[in-house]
């Protein structure tokens, strides 16, 4: 978004000269050459693939036409046996696919286009329809070639490559839970907040589901506030959460031959990693913080992109207040970032169960201990807390209904020794000798 939930540019997956038609964990990389992705699918056989640049949105029509071979052709780039029918996901496969993610991110450094992957997905959602698939939004749909052919999704064939070997190795989960998953892994492991997911989304089952052309946002239209608001006051978001989505900017880079914009180099993307190149917004454009608040707001370097919709930020009044504070406030920023991302992530999907499914980060590891929260001012007590301390105590046979039983005898013979002590202490400095002064 940028906002534009379209830059053809935020892939931070490098190309190679591999041959490969399929793609693996490892750092391997995808190949530059006619892909598809498997011999028997009915793939994008033709779509040449652009790897690794990487921008979260930009893009704007009027600066680039990218030629996308079978425009209008209803081939989808996955083997056509693992879409045949909508499928909600397993719980289990999920925790398993979210730590096979988090390798593909170490080995890849493919955080950016991740993120555009889920973004793009449910971008597409339009709170004026009420059916489903009609009304867009988080789906699957952006796997099937009619919508990646959309120009606000040029480049996003490299992020279906590099996901689709976590996809057939967990046949449980939907496209449209795989896209969401892999967006909010990328901003945690990049050091992002943790994003308040839930899965179950169902997949569209063909191409014939795919929303039309022009849902997604431009990045240089020419009144870019307005724009933004008519792009995202469709889906049912706020001026709050169109400042903090944009915040995402902080991760990827621009490149000029595949979005028209940026600059081909710069000195923060000159050596990567992976694919050399393009123009990133932030210095550290791997790692997520507030920096691209603080970056605009300052104005202090030519070589950080600022977009048309990044300005607009910073001018209009509604969204200046938003971004000062998130320039000033990283907390505040996280807080409403990951709000509003897990609100994209849900725009109209359609759930199995309807509740959802919440998957977690692993079983409890017990209380972390932080002095502040137990040191300043009256706090109350944790459950889990009030538990330990209430084990400790049962565990030298206390009990919470009355106190430690009395042990007399014991007492008396402390109460003894200690006489005995100070009888002999005293005794013996009576008797001393002090003719030494």
């Amino acid at each position: 978004m940028a906002l534009s939930l379209s830059a053809a540019s935020h892939s931070l997956c490098s190309s190679s000269s591999s041959s490969s038609t399929r793609v693996s964990l490892s750092p391997a990389t995808v190949s530059s050459s006619l892909v598809a992705f498997s011999p028997s699918s009915h793939s994008l056989s033709s779509l040449r693939s652009s790897v690794a640049s990487s921008s979260l949105f930009p893009h704007s029509s009027s600066l680039v036409q990218r030629k996308h071979p079978n425009r209008g052709s209803s081939n989808t780039v996955v083997s056509p046996t693992t879409c045949a029918a909508a499928a909600a996901s397993d719980a289990a496969q999920l925790r398993s696919a979210k730590e096979d993610i988090k390798v593909l991110l170490r080995t890849k450094f493919c955080h950016p286009i991740l993120v555009r992957l889920g973004w793009h997905d449910a971008g597409t959602y339009n709170k004026n329809i009420e059916e489903w698939p009609q009304r867009g939004g988080a789906n699957g749909s952006l796997r099937f070639e009619p919508e990646l052919n959309h120009a606000a999704n040029a480049g996003l064939i490299n992020a279906l490559k590099i996901i689709q070997p976590i996809k057939d190795k967990y046949a449980n989960i939907s496209y449209a839970d795989l896209f969401q998953l892999a967006s909010a892994t990328a901003v945690e492991e990049a050091g992002g907040p943790e994003i308040p997911m839930k899965y179950g989304r169902i997949d569209v089952s063909a191409p014939e589901q795919c929303p039309e052309e022009g849902r997604l946002p431009d990045a240089g239209p020419p009144s870019p506030a307005e724009h933004l608001r008519d792009v995202f006051y469709r889906m049912g978001l706020n001026d709050k959460e169109i400042v903090a989505l944009s915040g995402a900017h902080t991760l990827g880079r621009s490149r000029p031959e595949r979005s028209g914009w940026g600059k081909p180099e710069t000195k923060y993307t000159k050596t990567g990693p992976e694919e050399p190149g393009g123009q990133s917004w932030t210095v550290k454009w791997l790692k997520f913080d507030n920096s691209y608040f603080k970056d605009i707001k300052e104005k202090r370097d030519e070589d950080l992109l600022v977009l048309p919709t990044d300005a607009a930020l910073f001018e209009d009044p509604s969204f200046k207040n938003y971004a000062e504070k998130y320039a000033e406030d990283p907390a505040a920023f996280f807080k409403d970032y990951a709000e509003a991302h897990a609100k994209l992530s849900n725009l109209g999907a359609k759930f199995d169960p309807p509740e959802g499914i919440i998957i977690d980060n692993g079983p409890a590891q017990g209380e972390k201990f932080v002095a502040a929260k137990y040191s300043t001012q009256k706090k109350e007590l944790s459950d889990s807390m009030k538990k330990k301390i209430r084990a400790e105590y049962e565990a030298i046979g206390g009990s919470p209904d009355k106190p430690l039983p009395t042990n007399y005898f014991l007492n008396i013979i402390i109460a003894i020794s200690v006489l005995v002590l100070l009888f002999t202490f005293f005794g013996n400095n009576n008797s001393s000798d002090y003719s030494g002064f």
